[in-house]
């Protein structure tokens, strides 16, 4: 199968928290950071989610958002630090290319964005990413 996703990046389970509905994922990525999941309990069983288990973090490149800088008080628990490495500014979105630890992230912001946060090849940023928009694939 081939998706339009173009944010996949490969890591394994660390844990595997399920609640009524819902579980929350830990994934180790490849490069080291930790990312959280938040996906149906139905999904982790049909995947056979445990620790141990090798996947792939998926993430539409419209539900990245980007800062210059680590975010405090935020609710938003994966928080990816990086590098831009392509930067494509149209009249209305940009799409911003980011090399994190393990891998590589596309995030499309709006141009007004791109420009107030001042990006450029080689700018430093957090990647921003809310736990519900990250899905998992197994290999």
């Amino acid at each position: 199968m081939s998706l339009s996703i173009r944010n996949q990046l490969p890591g394994t389970v660390t844990e595997v928290h399920p609640g009524e509905v819902m579980a929350t994922v830990g994934v180790r990525l490849n490069g080291g950071q930790n990312l959280t999941a938040a996906i149906t309990l139905e999904a982790v069983e049909q995947l056979g989610l445990a620790p141990g288990s090798p996947v792939h973090a998926l993430v539409k490149s419209t539900e990245v958002s980007l800062a210059t800088n680590r975010v405090a008080g935020l609710s938003i628990r994966n928080q990816l630090p990086g590098a831009v490495t392509h930067l494509v500014v149209g009249d209305v979105m940009a799409s911003v290319k980011v090399t994190v630890d393990g891998g590589e992230l596309t995030a499309v912001i709006t141009r007004d964005a791109a420009e107030d946060l001042g990006l450029f090849v080689g700018s430093d940023v957090v990647a921003l990413i809310k736990a519900t928009e990250v899905s998992l694939a197994t290999a």
